[in-house]
């Protein structure tokens, strides 16, 4: 199987938009930007700068800029970047009779967690367009550095072998190094999983603790992440990958880093509201908090660094006595 010819990016956000400048700089490629706001659609295509998530980058007149969804999915293939919150509500304004989705492929780049079923992008992506032709895109992938053409190793997987390499080719020639992998369960929920330890990571920044803290928050974080997706049907040997280990030290060491932001503003001593208020950008990982509580609840894993994240966010609790609370349970084996 060749490489795609046609792409659309359903999602003009950071990374969204990244994905359109990186691809477009591919010459045997179509590329289409689909933006959720008509406002934002005609702004883009005025400007060919993207003010509100990537200030100061200019925006290929290769690259077709739409609001109408209808007019974006002709393409052969679909990238999906919209925050999972909303991704359902945005897949089911798809009209199926008016296009074929059968031949279509999906690639999901989306970090996350539905929170009222507990599902993954790529099964909400099946459960709203009935379609198998799934892979999903992830690793350490800060947006303003990747579309400065800065170097960067993520990893594409697939239950279809063809379909990961598929994708992979596309991204020949550019500055993503593409890894493949087979463990879309592992993979996605690596993705989800991660942001939750980063803002662990950024309450231990905002507290004023040092990078012993922060190293102890990765690698008990990551034992927590493995904990439950080896529950959950993931290879443990993904989480040690690029998309496990690898995306999650970038988020929890990052100053670009969305959820450690969030994180080390509560630290702090802000209220969550306070801070969701001057965010422009999504952070996943305050979301995500309650969907792992729940699948913390749902499969029996002990994941306290992950619980403790939740009491603070949700239930009020001073950061202050969540880590004092995490520092004084039982000593055990390693």
């Amino acid at each position: 199987m060749d490489e795609f010819r046609n792409i659309t990016i359903l999602g003009a956000g950071s990374w969204g938009t990244t994905l359109a400048v990186v691809l477009s700089k591919q010459k045997q490629l179509k590329v289409n930007l689909w933006s959720a706001f008509k406002e934002q659609a005609e702004s883009i295509l005025s400007t060919r700068e993207n003010k509100d998530f990537l200030p100061g980058i200019s925006i290929s007149r290769n690259i077709f800029v739409t609001s109408d969804l209808s007019e974006a999915l002709t393409a052969e293939a679909c990238i999906t970047a919209v925050p999972v919150e909303f991704l359902r509500d945005i897949l089911k304004k798809i009209d199926r009779t008016e296009i074929g989705l059968k031949n279509k492929f999906f690639l999901s780049v989306v970090k996350g967690i539905e929170i009222k079923n507990l599902k993954r992008p790529s099964e909400i992506i099946r459960d709203e367009l009935s379609v198998n032709k799934v892979a999903v895109l992830s690793g350490p992938t800060i947006a303003k550095e990747v579309v400065k053409g800065l170097p960067t190793a993520v990893v594409i997987s697939s239950e279809n072998k063809l379909i990961a390499k598929r994708f992979q080719k596309t991204f020949q020639g550019t500055n993503l190094r593409v890894y493949r992998g087979y463990d879309l369960i592992g993979i996605e929920l690596a993705g989800a999983l991660k942001n939750v330890i980063a803002i662990a990571c950024g309450i231990s920044e905002g507290l004023g603790f040092g990078t012993n803290t922060k190293a102890a928050l990765v690698t008990r974080g990551l034992v927590e992440i493995i904990r439950l997706g080896a529950k959950m049907g993931a290879k443990p040997e993904t989480f040690w990958g690029i998309g496990g280990l690898g995306d999650l030290s970038t988020t929890a060491f990052s100053p670009d880093s969305r959820n450690r932001s969030v994180g080390q503003k509560i630290g702090q001593g802000l209220k969550l509201k306070d801070v969701l208020k001057n965010m422009k950008m999504v952070a996943e990982g305050v979301k995500t908090v309650k969907s792992v509580h729940a699948l913390s609840k749902k499969y029996k894993v002990d994941m306290p660094i992950a619980n403790e994240v939740y009491r603070v966010l949700y239930l009020n609790k001073s950061p202050l006595k969540a880590v004092r609370d995490l520092m004084s349970r039982p000593f055990k084996a390693e």
